[in-house]
């Protein structure tokens, strides 16, 4: 019998909401459709000015959060329209939101993109809010992903590593021995320094495959300054987000060079940036990994991966479609998945990665239409 969920992620890259349909009736689970919708850019600029303090925030946030709710339950209809299912057939929605503030150290995270609205104008149950409960027992509500990662990706026969490539980047470290705990935690930048600068100087959203990167040279001096930065060297469990790596971070760092680098020699340090800061920690987890499994946007990224299989051999680096699971939508049936397990009663988070004190069953449910 089915089992279908929804599954709707928009990302710290803000390049679009990913919505996924899956059946989880099916091990490994299918992916019965795929949508990805735009984001327009007005949505898009006030989201990414939300991240940072300013005035006015309380009004410009409510009209954020029913807008982009709005949007969302457009891409869960827009959807089910490409698969030609009813909404009745559907048991959730499992809605991550956009993330606006993640502040750990302070206690909070939060996500908008109105559930309520979701919920209403699709008639399907709608779990959202996921990342406030495990902060409320004492965890960084971040990153969520690696408790799917262990129920798709983790195998007594090697031992992995998933990194999500989004615009941050984050890992999970899948032991093959059943005795070791799974791992995880967000690395620092994956794409969002890459992409803010591309969108400065060459009027792009992003490098297509890394070719810009590629074509310039690392300013060793300037990687050195970004890698001081103490997140870096800040012990698990951790997360991060646009609050910290963002363009004025990049731009104090550039103010600092005694010399002014090309655009395309920034490019390809921020590139390394991403490369070098993933490998480290993936060294200093102390994991004797066989295999690198990429998913997310950063997958598509030719020049940060070469450079991942450079700074990780002899380790084998490859996207997750290798594994089962297209890299595009790993994310988005991660937050299906875990829809379908809030609506089980069963925790999502895992403390062992997010720091919480104990495991908690995720979300806040908003009924469908009967």
């Amino acid at each position: 019998m089915a089992d279908y969920f929804i599954g709707l992620m928009s990302g710290t890259s803000l390049d679009g909401i990913d919505a996924v349909l899956v059946d989880f009736a099916d091990t490994p689970p299918r992916l019965v459709a795929t949508h990805s919708h735009p984001l327009p850019d007005t949505l898009r600029q006030q989201l990414a000015a939300l991240c940072q303090p300013g005035t006015d925030e309380i009004e410009r946030m409510s009209q954020a959060d029913a807008a982009l709710g709005e949007l969302l339950a457009e891409a869960a209809q827009r959807l089910l329209e490409r698969a030609d299912m009813p909404a009745a057939d559907i048991r959730a929605i499992g809605s991550h939101g956009q993330t606006i503030r993640h502040r750990p150290a302070a206690g909070f995270s939060l996500q908008i993109g109105d559930a309520n609205r979701i919920a209403q104008r699709t008639g399907i149950t709608t779990v959202a809010d996921f990342r406030r409960r495990d902060m409320a027992a004492g965890g960084q509500g971040a990153p969520l992903v690696p408790a799917f990662h262990a129920a798709l990706f983790r195998s007594p026969d090697i031992t992995r590593v998933v990194l999500n490539l989004g615009g941050m980047a984050n890992i999970t470290l899948l032991p093959a021995a059943a005795t070791q705990p799974v791992r995880g935690f967000d690395t620092g930048p994956g794409n969002v320094l890459m992409d803010l600068w591309a969108q400065q100087h060459l009027g792009q959203p992003l490098d297509k495959d890394g070719a810009w990167a590629a074509s310039g040279s690392v300013d060793e001096a300037l990687l050195a300054r970004c890698l001081s930065d103490g997140y870096f060297h800040q012990p698990p469990p951790k997360s991060t987000g646009r609050e910290h790596f963002n363009a004025d971070w990049l731009s104090a760092r550039l103010a600092e060079s005694k010399h002014s680098p090309s655009a395309a020699d920034v490019q390809a340090t921020l590139c390394e940036l991403t490369a070098v800061s993933v490998a480290g920690a993936i060294r200093q987890s102390g994991l004797d990994a066989a295999e690198l499994l990429v998913c997310g946007g950063g997958a598509h990224n030719a020049q940060l991966l070469s450079r991942l299989r450079a700074h990780l051999d002899p380790m084998d680096v490859i996207p997750s479609d290798e594994r089962g699971l297209a890299a595009d939508w790993v994310e988005a049936v991660a937050f299906a998945w875990l829809a379908r397990e809030t609506l089980a009663g069963r925790p999502g988070n895992l403390p062992a990665v997010t720091g919480a004190g104990e495991a908690v069953v995720l979300g806040s449910i908003y009924p469908g239409r009967s």
